[in-house]
């Protein structure tokens, strides 16, 4: 189930409305308590080649002889076989003090049909077909992290997200509303609180952060103020008393002049991660990690029209204090002749719900027999330390 924290609404005298609802090893950090978790949803399908492009492998050119870029064309070294997309060298900092890191070759269970609604269907309910799961895999892991004082979750969004539905109980913060206060009303509630601290405090949490002719959505559920404002009333309620957060990025279908369509989303990622970081304390961060997926990857080759289909193998993206960082995970299958799955994708070698079960063990504590029967059903998690700082 889901609660919509909605700020115009607490101004109104209510402060919330109710709603239906390896192959690699990787380390991540920290024990069970205190921590955070964020997950970021790249819908659309991130092309995960050339966000972290493969340069040391000689196929990549052949492949994408428009797409592939080199040094001289900004890309920005990681180890000597992958470079960082220009686009988000904003990143850099965190990726040389360790705090960020990609695991390549990555996708869900999901190989049928190339559909984005299927394929987040499936990335967000943490199932192995499309429908197996009607809840999502992170409301599931609510229920099962051992501390009730690590339950405490939000949907950054105008609605909820299947990732965070399902019996738990989600907060969901919605910017929209149909009640809007004038000047005299504000000046109205703010003299009824000033008497009361925690109300007091709440109230100006509520119109800075919504700032009422300023909200972080539009009416189209948009970002107003950009993505760097979602993800800086996120770090707000992680400086609380929430645990886990979830927000997503659009705009990742890039089949056509990729070129250019690729420069808004991967900007908005790196501002999203940055943002998080520069809005959160060195406490905090320290004990946070980040993970943004997308339902799958894109073709190898690139098309007619300076873009990339729907593929499969992509790449997962690790941030936070809590993440063992300047590392590109992989098993590399290569994009060699033959090597490719379906003579078109990047093969897949890691499932993106070991990333996602090792991050909720190590931060939450769940254990491998909950996610395997309950988060993940059907999955064998991998028991290896993984994915965290150790």
């Amino acid at each position: 189930m889901t609660t919509e924290i909605n700020r115009r609404a607490f101004l109104a005298g209510a402060c919330c409305v109710a709603a239906s609802p390896l192959l690699t090893p990787v380390s991540f950090a920290a024990m069970p308590g205190d921590n955070r978790l964020v997950t970021i949803v790249l819908r659309g399908a991130l092309d995960g080649l050339a966000l972290v492009q493969p340069y040391g492998d000689p196929a990549l050119r052949l492949l994408r002889p428009k797409l592939a870029l080199s040094a001289d064309d900004g890309l920005v070294d990681l180890d000597g076989f992958f470079g960082l997309h220009p686009a988000a060298s904003d990143l850099m900092p965190l990726w040389r003090s360790n705090e960020l890191a990609f695991v390549h070759a990555t996708s869900t269970p999901y190989r049928d049909g190339r559909s984005h609604f299927d394929g987040q269907d499936v990335l967000e309910s943490g199932g192995a077909a499309v429908l197996e799961e009607r809840t999502g895999w992170l409301n599931r892991a609510i229920a099962v992290i051992p501390r009730p004082t690590d339950r405490r979750a939000i949907d950054v969004t105008t609605t909820a997200e299947l990732i965070l539905s399902g019996e738990s109980p989600v907060d969901v913060w919605s910017a929209r509303a149909d009640l809007a206060l004038a000047e005299d009303e504000l000046a109205f509630f703010a003299r009824l609180y000033q008497n009361d601290p925690a109300f007091a405090a709440a109230m100006q949490e509520a119109t800075e952060t919504d700032l009422l002719s300023d909200n972080i959505h539009d009416m189209q559920g948009k970002p107003r103020g950009g993505i760097a404002a979602v993800a800086k009333f996120t770090a707000g309620m992680l400086a609380g008393d929430h645990r886990i957060a979830s927000f997503s990025i659009n705009g990742w279908d890039t089949h056509l002049s990729q070129a250019r369509v690729f420069q808004r989303p991967t900007k908005d990622l790196a501002a999203a991660i940055t943002t998080l970081k520069a809005n959160l304390s060195p406490e905090i961060w320290r004990k946070t990690a980040i993970l943004a997926i997308t339902e799958f990857g894109r073709t190898a080759r690139e098309n007619g029209s300076a873009g990339t289909d729907h593929g499969t193998g992509g790449v997962a993206i690790l941030a936070g204090g809590a993440v063992a960082g300047g590392k590109v995970y992989r098993d590399w299958p290569s994009l060699a002749d033959g090597e490719l799955l379906e003579d078109r994708d990047l093969r897949p070698t890691m499932d993106l719900r070991q990333i996602a079960a090792a991050m909720l063990r190590q931060q939450f504590g769940i254990s491998t027999s909950d996610l395997e029967a309950s988060v993940f059903p059907g999955l064998v998690v991998d028991k290896r330390p993984a994915f965290l700082r150790g």
